[in-house]
C-alpha cells in the first residue's frame, strides 16, 4: 500500500484514489457470484455527492452474493498517471480492474459528461464499442436522467435502464448470475436481460434515416415489443435507504446526510425534465425520514442533515418534519436544510424553521422574468408573492439571495428579460431598512429543450443569441448594482446537441475524445475550439439538432416511455401557447398525464400530521462553571492516511468523535466549533506515530477507554496509539512540543558524503533553501528548525524544533520537493516541555511502539 501511496502523492487531491471509507464495504471474493462496478462519469468528491449511486451500492451489497464497488473518473493527472503506468483503471474497495467487473454501471446525471465514459472504458482497457467486445468483457449499464435518451451513447452501451434503479439492478444481478449458471454466452445473457422491464437494449432496434437527415423510421427488433416502459418504485416509504452512509476521508461538494424525503413533482413545469420522469409523486413517512436521519447521523458524524427532493417545500409534513428534526437534533448542533424550496410553499412558519440553522444565501427561482412567461412555463407563481418571500428572508436574517432564471425559453421577448431587472431590483428593495441590509445575486442559465417535457419540440437559441442576451442582462444588471452569474454558452449548446441527439452522435463522442475533449462540464477544462473541430471533422451541424422539431417528427427518443404519453405532451405544448395553466394533481385536480393506474401506482403523500415516537430522552448533565475535562492522544497516521491534508484529518477526527457521541465541550459565539486542538500540520506524504491530538470534554472519560472506543471510529490508516489526561491549563499541542524525530528510510538516493553533508549542516550558521510554489520562489533558512541530524543503519534521522521535514531532507539530499516527499519520511517520537511530559503508566492503546519521549 505505501509503493501505492506513493504514486500519488504528486497528484491533485491523490485522496479521490485511497477508498477506505467509513461505511464501505468489502467483501471477501470467494463467495461472491456477480461484481457490479458503479461508475460515476466524474470525479470523486461529485460522485460521493450522488445520493442515488449511494442507494444502488447500499442495496446490491445488502446481497451476500453480489459485490458492489465504485470508480470515479481520474482526474486527468491520474489518468496520465495510470496510462504511463499501463495501469488499468480499478475500484476503491478490493482495486480489482474495471475491466474484470460482471457489470459496469454508469449513473448518467449530465450529458456533458459522456466524454468521461468513453474515457473510463478506455482506461480500463474495455473497448469502447459494443461491437468489438467479447465474451470476457463486462456488460455496460447506463441509469439516470439522461438514460431517457441515450441514443448517442448507442454504440457504446450493451444496456440502459429506464427509471428508478432499486428493484431492477437486483433482478439484473440475478438473471445475470443464472445465465452464468447455465453457461451462456454473452448474446444470451443479454436476450435474458433485456426481458426484463425498464431494461433497453440499442442493438434490438434499427434507426433509419431520411435525405434530409431527419429519423425516418425506429424500428424494433422484436415488433411485439415497440416500446420500452420505464420502472417504479411504488412505494417509496417502503423502499431500502442507506442508514450507515459512506463517509468520505476528504472533502466532497456535500459532506452530509442526506435523505430522499419525496420523488417526483406534480407542479407540471413544462421546462423541467425531472417534473416528469420522475412521476408521480411518491413520499416518504415522516416518521421513517426521523428514523433514517437518526441513524445516519450517528453513523456517519457529520453535522449537516439535508432534506432532499424537486420541491421539498411541497412535501406534506414539511412543518411538522422540520419541527421534529429540529427538537431532537438541536442540541447536537446538526443544521437541517431544504436544497430545493418553490417560492410557492414558503410559509412564515416554515422560513421561521429555516432560520433555526446556519444561513449562508437564500435561492429562489422564479425561472421568467415577467408574468406572461411564467404562464407559459407553468410556474404558476406571481412576482408579489416572490416580493413578499423576499421581504420576509431579509427581516428574519438572511442577507444574501440568489434569483435563479433562464434565458431562450419559448416565446421569450425583450419585455421578459427586462422582467428579469426589474424583478431583482425589486427584491433587493425590499431588504432596505433591515438589519444589515441585504443583497441580490442574479444567474441565468440557456433553456435546453428536454425530452420528455411539452417543450421538447421547441428549438434552442442560438450560441450567438445566447452570448447577446447575457450581455445585454449583463450591463442592464450592472446598472442596478447587480451581479449576473452565467453559464457558458458553448456549454449549453453542447448539452442541447446531446440531450436531444441521435445515433450519429457516436461518431461525434468519439473524435472528440481522440482529441483530447474531457471533463467538459468543468471550465478550466472545456475546450470549445476541439469541439469544434470534432464537428467540422463529422460532418455535424449543430443547428440541426437545436432546431425546432414538427409534432409528427419522429423523435429519437420515440421508443423508449417515461410513462406519460406523447400526446400529453403535445397538449401541454399547445395549452403553453394559449397562456393556460395545468393545474397541480396535489390539489385533487387530475392533469390527466397518464402515469398513475390509481391502483398500486399513484400518489402517495406522506401523513400531514405525523404522530412522532418519543425519542429516548438523555438525562442532563449539570456542569459546573469550571468543569472542563482534557485528553491528549497520539494518534498514528500511515498507509492510505498519507494522502490525506491536515484539514482533512481534522474533519475525519471530528466525524469520529461524533460517532461515538464523545462529549466534546465546545466554543461560545455565533458558530460554535468543537474544542480540539491539533499540532502544526504535517506534510502530505509524511508518515506519524506521533500525531498529538487534545479534545475538551464535559465530563470525565477513562483515557484507555476512550481510545478503544475512537479507534473503532477511524478509518483505514488512522489509529490511537496512547491517551492520557491533562489539565485544562496545559499549552496546546502545537505550544508543548520541543521538538520532533523524524526519519528517513535508506535509500538509493542518499549520496556517499551524507555524512559529511549532515556536520557541515549542523556547523553552519545558515542553510538557505528554496522552493517554487505557485509560480513564486520561496525562500527561508532551515538551520533554525535544525535540533540534531544523524546517520545510521536504519537511515537519516532528524530531529527539528519546527519546520518541514520534507524541506530538510531535499536540501540535505539535493533532490526536489516531489522526490523528498516520497523517501517514506515518517515522524517518529515527539519531545514535550517539561511541564507537558506525561505521566507515569500512560495507557498505550495498541501493541506498538508509543514513541513517547
Amino acid at each position: 500500500m505505501m509503493n501505492s501511496c506513493t504514486a500519488l502523492l504528486n497528484l491533485s487531491r491523490p485522496g479521490r484514489y485511497t477508498g477506505g471509507e467509513v461505511g464501505s464495504y468489502h467483501k471477501d471474493p470467494a463467495g461472491i457470484a456477480i461484481h457490479f462496478a458503479l461508475a460515476f462519469p466524474d470525479v470523486y468528491e461529485i460522485g460521493m455527492s450522488h445520493i442515488g449511486s449511494a442507494i444502488l451500492y447500499e442495496i446490491l451489497n445488502h446481497h451476500d452474493w453480489i459485490a458492489a464497488e465504485r470508480v470515479y473518473c481520474p482526474w486527468p493527472d491520474r489518468a496520465a498517471q495510470l496510462q504511463q503506468q499501463g495501469a488499468p483503471l480499478t475500484s476503491l474497495e478490493s482495486h480489482r480492474p474495471l475491466r474484470d467487473f460482471d457489470l459496469v454501471g454508469f449513473s448518467l446525471q449530465y450529458e456533458l459528461c459522456y466524454t468521461n465514459l468513453l474515457h473510463m472504458l478506455d482506461l480500463a482497457a474495455i473497448a469502447r464499442r459494443r461491437d468489438r467486445r467479447g465474451e470476457d468483457d463486462p456488460l455496460i449499464i447506463v441509469g439516470g436522467p439522461c438514460a431517457y435518451n441515450p441514443e448517442p451513447l448507442a454504440d457504446f452501451i450493451d444496456l440502459a435502464l429506464l427509471g428508478d434503479g432499486e428493484e431492477a439492478v437486483v433482478e439484473i444481478c440475478a438473471a445475470l448470475r443464472l445465465s452464468r449458471q447455465l453457461g451462456e454466452n454473452r448474446r444470451q445473457k443479454l436476450n435474458r436481460l433485456g426481458r426484463i422491464e425498464g431494461v433497453y437494449r440499442p442493438d434490438l432496434f434499427d434507426v433509419r434515416y431520411a435525405a434530409d437527415g431527419r429519423i425516418a423510421a425506429i424500428e424494433p427488433g422484436h415488433p411485439e415489443q415497440p416500446l420500452v416502459r420505464r420502472r417504479f418504485v411504488a412505494d417509496l416509504d417502503a423502499a431500502p435507504f442507506p442508514r450507515r452512509p459512506l463517509v468520505p476521508t476528504m472533502h466532497t461538494v456535500h459532506n452530509r446526510v442526506a435523505i430522499e424525503i419525496a420523488r417526483g413533482c406534480t407542479r407540471g413545469c413544462r421546462f423541467c425534465q425531472a417534473g416528469y420522469i420522475y412521476r408521480p409523486v411518491r413520499e416518504r413517512q415522516a416518521t421513517t425520514i426521523t428514523e433514517l436521519a437518526a441513524t445516519a447521523l450517528q453513523h456517519s458524524g457529520h453535522e449537516d442533515l439535508s432534506l432532499l427532493s424537486l420541491s421539498s417545500g411541497d412535501y406534506s409534513a414539511i412543518e411538522p418534519l422540520l419541527a421534529e428534526l429540529m427538537a431532537r437534533h438541536s442540541q447536537d448542533r446538526i443544521a437541517v436544510s431544504l436544497p430545493s424550496l418553490r417560492v410557492g410553499s414558503l410559509s412564515t412558519t416554515l422560513i421561521e424553521e429555516i432560520r433555526k440553522v446556519r444561513k449562508t444565501g437564500f435561492t429562489l427561482a422564479p425561472e421568467a422574468g415577467s408574468e406572461r412567461l411564467r404562464q407559459v412555463i407553468n410556474k404558476g407563481i406571481v412576482a408579489d408573492d416572490l416580493i413578499s418571500s423576499a421581504r420576509t428572508i431579509y427581516q428574519l436574517g438572511w442577507r444574501l439571495i440568489k434569483l435563479y432564471f433562464m434565458i431562450g425559453l419559448p416565446t421569450e421577448e425583450q419585455a421578459d428579460l427586462q422582467g428579469i431587472i426589474d424583478l431583482a431590483a425589486a427584491v433587493k428593495k425590499t431588504a432596505r431598512g433591515t438589519e444589515g441590509g441585504g443583497d441580490v445575486h442574479v444567474s441565468a442559465s440557456t433553456f435546453v429543450p428536454k425530452p420528455h417535457t411539452p417543450f421538447q419540440w421547441h428549438g434552442q437559441i442560438s450560441l450567438q443569441e445566447t452570448r447577446r442576451r447575457q450581455q445585454w442582462l449583463r450591463e442592464a444588471l450592472a446598472s442596478k448594482k447587480l451581479r449576473l452569474k452565467w453559464h457558458e454558452p458553448e456549454l449549453s449548446l453542447l448539452e442541447g446537441i446531446f440531450a436531444r441527439g441521435d445515433r450519429r452522435l457516436g461518431a461525434l463522442l468519439e473524435r472528440a475524445v481522440d482529441l483530447g475533449c474531457g471533463f467538459d462540464g468543468w471550465r478550466d477544462h472545456f475546450r470549445y475550439d476541439r469541439w469544434q473541430q470534432a464537428l467540422t471533422d463529422c460532418a455535424i451541424d449543430p443547428d440541426f439538432y437545436l432546431r425546432p422539431r414538427d409534432f409528427d417528427e419522429i423523435l429519437p427518443w420515440e421508443h423508449l416511455s417515461c410513462g406519460i404519453p406523447k400526446e400529453f405532451f403535445r397538449r401541454e405544448a399547445q395549452r403553453a401557447l394559449a397562456l393556460a395553466p395545468t393545474p397541480d394533481c396535489r390539489g385533487g385536480t387530475c392533469g390527466g398525464c397518464g402515469v398513475c393506474d390509481f391502483d398500486q401506482l399513484r400518489m402517495r403523500y406522506a401523513d400531514p400530521a405525523p404522530q412522532f415516537q418519543s425519542p429516548a430522552v438523555t438525562p442532563a448533565i449539570t456542569l459546573l462553571p469550571d468543569s472542563r475535562f482534557r485528553l491528549r492522544l497520539q494518534l498514528a497516521k500511515e498507509g492510505p492516511a498519507l494522502v490525506i491534508s491536515h484539514l482533512e484529518f481534522m474533519s475525519l477526527v471530528q466525524r469520529a468523535l461524533r460517532r461515538m457521541k464523545a462529549p466534546l465541550r465546545y466554543s461560545q459565539g455565533f458558530h460554535p466549533h468543537p474544542r480540539l486542538s491539533f499540532p502544526d500540520a504535517l506534510p502530505t506524504g509524511v508518515a506519524s506515530r506521533a500525531e498529538i491530538v487534545d479534545i475538551e470534554l464535559i465530563r470525565p472519560w477513562a483515557a484507555a477507554d476512550f481510545g478503544h472506543q475512537l479507534n473503532e471510529q477511524l478509518p483505514a490508516g488512522f489509529a490511537v496509539l496512547a491517551a492520557w489526561s491533562v489539565s485544562p491549563q496545559t499549552a496546546s499541542p502545537a505550544a508543548s512540543i520541543v521538538r520532533s524525530d523524524y526519519r528517513v528510510p535508506l535509500n538509493p538516493l542518499f549520496p556517499p558524503d551524507l555524512a559529511q553533508r549532515l556536520q557541515q549542516a549542523l556547523s553552519a550558521t545558515s542553510l538557505p533553501w528554496q522552493r517554487q510554489k505557485e509560480g513564486k520562489t520561496l525562500k527561508r533558512d532551515l538551520r533554525p528548525d535544525i535540533a540534531d541530524l544523524q546517520l545510521d543503519a536504519s537511515g537519516l534521522l532528524l530531529s527539528l524544533y519546527r519546520g518541514s521535514p520534507v524541506a530538510v531532507a531535499a536540501c540535505l539530499l539535493d533532490l526536489d520537493d516531489t522526490a523528498a516527499r516520497a523517501l517514506g519520511i515518517c515522524k517518529q517520537a515527539v519531545h514535550f516541555t517539561p511541564a507537558a511530559v506525561p505521566p507515569a503508566g500512560v495507557a498505550v492503546i495498541e501493541a506498538k511502539e508509543s514513541c513517547l519521549c
